[in-house]
């Protein structure tokens, strides 16, 4: 079980370089989440914004992320912790940080194992967690030029 990938970038990510990083001869099960920026933010998400909690639905233009600097050191060891249990081959996990777009790439989270139900699991359990744990925060900049901060302690 190994933990092949545990970073915050400032880099645009690939999606490539996560599936390879978690491919394995011995995996029949690769999932992988990907995350990307929306133009909304509202009553679909998952309630975490302050606008989704209002209930209204408003145009994002734009996110800038920031993470405390050992973000990467806690997000590995998550990632080991959860490589502990031996359902998983190989996890990987990396998230961006800086100013994105709409579109953009801003997580993800690759998982290998024997069989594909493992692979799931421990995917979502990554970014459940992950999400739930990790000190990144997300400043969502509106089209009506208002603002708002998610995620601070």
């Amino acid at each position: 079980m190994t933990v092949t990938l545990a970073e915050i970038r400032e880099t645009p990510l690939s999606v490539d370089e996560v599936l390879a990083s978690v491919s394995s001869p011995r995996a029949g099960g690769v999932c992988l989440f990907v995350g990307t920026v929306r133009d909304h933010d509202g009553p679909a998400g998952t309630g975490v914004s302050d606008t989704a909690a209002q209930g209204r639905d408003r145009a994002v233009t734009h996110l800038d992320y920031s993470a405390h600097p050992q973000a990467a050191d806690t997000a590995r060891e998550l990632a080991e912790r959860l490589a502990a249990d031996g359902r998983a081959v190989r996890i990987a996990v990396v998230h961006r940080v800086g100013h994105l777009d709409v579109g953009d790439i801003a997580v993800v989270v690759g998982v290998s194992a024997e069989h594909r139900g493992e692979a799931f699991d421990v995917c979502r359990r990554l970014i459940d967690e992950f999400k739930a744990t990790i000190p990144i925060w997300k400043h969502q900049q509106f089209a009506d030029g208002a603002d708002e901060w998610v995620g601070l302690p």
